[in-house]
């Protein structure tokens, strides 16, 4: 068997109307389909929900889930806030920035652009605290030959000493020019 895509990626959120109207208004992603059932159908549990999907660009479905009859969300206390996040890739700096303008107009705190070597991408959280990165892809074809050269090793040394391996230790060098 070979995964062919990802079909959907689902969170939950507070409030499914704003949540569709935030993503709508500051991603441009299309409002493309909504499920509310009174049961839950893998489980047959009683647990009224709403299930809104949104199009996050080449059939990529990012999906949320309003459950009013459970305990308020939370996250994980023992996974730092930066940790759990979705990235969505945009197609230029121009529209990396003008998605931090408009951010920031609003009054939503945007940290970056953060200069990844490959990438450069800002952050932010969207209504319900779930963290989103926007990157746009800066890599030369060489430098992603370099890194796949070495992804391996990289894993194995980091599998028997959990120390950062060096091997790309070239992405975080000064730029000398």
């Amino acid at each position: 068997m070979q995964i062919k895509r990802i079909h959907h990626v689902a969170y939950r959120c507070k409030d499914a109307k704003q949540t569709v109207e935030w993503y709508v208004k500051y991603l441009n992603m299309d409002f493309v389909l909504a499920i509310a059932e009174d049961q839950v159908p893998s489980t047959g549990a009683p647990d009224p929900y709403m299930h809104v999907f949104l199009d996050a660009g080449m059939g990529n479905i990012l999906a949320f889930f309003e459950l009013p009859n459970q305990a308020p969300m939370g996250r994980d206390e023992n996974t730092p806030a930066w940790v759990q996040h979705l990235a969505l890739e945009v197609g230029s700096m121009e529209d990396l920035l003008a998605t931090k303008t408009r951010l920031e107009a609003d009054g939503i705190d945007v940290i970056g652009p953060t200069n990844h070597t490959i990438f450069k991408s800002i952050y932010f959280f969207d209504p319900n605290g779930h963290r989103l990165e926007l990157a746009v892809n800066t890599g030369t074809p060489d430098m992603l030959q370099r890194l796949d050269a070495v992804k391996w090793d990289m894993l194995e040394e980091w599998s028997r000493t959990r120390k950062a391996p060096k091997h790309a230790a070239w992405m975080h060098a000064p730029d000398p020019g």
